[in-house]
């Protein structure tokens, strides 16, 4: 049986690289290798149910289960972001070939995996393909905050709602081959089992626009701001120091049409299911994005959707 020490031993670790949510990130080589402690105390104390959260054929959603699981959707995250994208590591991550920080200890990591895609060896991990980064307000709040406290200031918004259970959604990635509709409802079936299951009533997260220049996403930036814009109940600014101003045309001035064309595919999911979006973007350099506010009540999803993700209707 486990000592009342050893108990507390992940926390001792977690206290070692406590985030600072006005720093959100990892910012050297030496808190990465610390993160990479924590990810193991992450293992230590975590209790991941082991049932799968939904499958279709070869593809299965699930939460990783090992930090050797965790480790794999970084690799996948630092290929997408920084290889693919115009993300610029630091020391740190580009030491480890892995978008790591210190929020990957306390987070959930959602996972569609490949069985059919091994390397042949016996015992061989199935191949991470999608992955979402879940992190619940309790733990938000016992750690340091949430990471989107870093760009928005979320902490009215969350006080005017202390009765809903919030969830930070983050690190949304798919490889190349698998960007299609197949994956992307499997991310979000799982979503849907992982809410449930927690009693989550709010989602939350930054969703990003490519460029780090807000002139040229005037067209959508505009849109937002008058389509989309969060109510005054569910709405947060971007810090004052970070704020960049959303409303650069005139509503009249705006082709829906083509500032729907303009907006990334995530960003227009978000907006789909019923998502509001906050005041104000903020211009991240080191992902080469300019980041907007994504705020979903689970009860604004629209019922055709919740029934969408449910795969038990369909053959696997």
């Amino acid at each position: 049986m486990a000592t009342r020490e050893s108990q507390q031993q992940p926390r001792s670790l977690f206290e070692r690289f406590r985030v600072n949510p006005n720093s959100p990130g990892t910012p050297n080589l030496i808190s990465t290798l610390q993160a990479y402690g924590g990810l193991q105390a992450w293992a230590a104390r975590a209790h991941r149910p082991s049932q799968s959260l939904g499958r279709l054929g070869s593809l299965e959603v699930r939460l990783a289960q090992t930090a050797a699981e965790v480790r794999q959707a970084q690799k996948l995250r630092y290929r997408v972001f920084y290889q693919e994208g115009p993300a610029i590591p630091n020391p740190g991550r580009l030491f480890a070939r892995r978008d790591i920080d210190s929020y990957d200890a306390i987070c959930d990591h959602l996972l569609v995996l490949d069985h059919a895609a091994r390397d042949g060896h016996p015992g061989s991990r199935p191949e991470v393909v999608g992955t979402y980064r879940l992190l619940r307000q309790p733990l938000a709040e016992e750690f340091g905050g949430f990471y989107t406290s870093g760009e928005f200031d979320i902490g009215d918004l969350i006080a005017r709602h202390s009765k809903l259970q919030f969830l930070e959604l983050g690190r949304s990635c798919v490889l190349a081959p698998y960007r299609n509709k197949r994956t992307v409802e499997l991310l979000w079936h799982g979503i849907h089992g992982y809410i449930l299951q927690n009693h989550i009533d709010v989602m939350i997260g930054c969703a990003s626009l490519d460029g780090t220049d807000p002139k040229r996403l005037a067209l959508p930036l505009s849109f937002l701001h008058h389509y989309a814009r969060a109510p005054e109940a569910w709405n947060a600014r971007a810090l004052p120091d970070r704020y960049v101003e959303m409303n650069r045309m005139s509503k009249e001035t705006i082709d829906p049409k083509e500032a729907l064309r303009a907006l990334p595919p995530l960003i227009k999911g978000y907006l789909r299911l019923g998502a509001h979006i906050g005041d104000g973007a903020v211009v991240d350099h080191e992902f080469g994005s300019t980041d907007v506010l994504i705020v979903l009540p689970v009860a604004a999803i629209k019922q055709r959707y919740l029934q969408h993700f449910d795969l038990s209707r369909r053959a696997a």
